[in-house]
């Protein structure tokens, strides 16, 4: 068997795209296809929150609910595609008064998906697009079960140094990589 699995940390991904490539815009069946190379792929997993939305919304909040709305379910029409959102929790505001959110569920979805395929035997490799090191015990697991994982990391926002380290492969998303991509 030669199957991967994609796991996609979405705010890891946008934070890449807009800080190195200009928020560039990509074909995702196509990135999945690339980051595959080549293998099966049993599915492309995206893990995101829905934007905030105080009671009632801003305008500005409701058209970027909408259009996160709107682009979730695009991705949900690919094929072999599945998107996991998690809840986006307001945290109070910072020293310069903006306001802080944090991502809930998000990882732990992730980390449960790869666990799962990988001791179900259902993959040989998984690639992450991720650089947190919450990633660290579900990597170190799909490891002992055999499964070989590559991680693809951005540059501006290096992966965790210990998530680097588990990983059997690890590749830069470079602009070759995302040219090849792009929407």
């Amino acid at each position: 068997m030669d199957r991967v699995a994609i796991f996609l940390d979405g705010a890891y991904l946008d934070f890449g795209l807009r800080d190195e490539f200009g928020a560039a815009r990509l074909d995702f069946h196509r990135l999945a296809q690339t980051l595959a190379g080549g293998r099966e792929i049993l599915r492309t997993y995206y893990y995101h929150c829905l934007p905030y939305q105080s009671d009632p919304p801003t305008q500005q909040e409701a058209e970027r609910f909408g259009r996160m709305q709107s682009f979730v379910g695009q991705l949900k029409r690919l094929p072999r595609f599945e998107v996991r959102l998690g809840k986006l929790a307001f945290r109070g505001t910072g020293d310069d008064g903006r306001p802080i959110f944090v991502q809930k569920r998000v990882d732990i979805m992730l980390g449960v998906d790869l666990v799962q395929l990988s001791t179900k035997r259902l993959i040989s490799t998984a690639v992450l697009v991720a650089g947190d090191s919450d990633f660290l015990p579900a990597v170190q697991i799909a490891r002992e079960e055999g499964v070989l994982v590559h991680l693809y990391h951005f540059t501006v926002h290096q992966p965790h140094r210990e998530l680097w380290d588990a990983c059997d492969e690890r590749t830069a998303v470079n602009q070759q990589l995302i040219d090849s991509v792009r929407r």
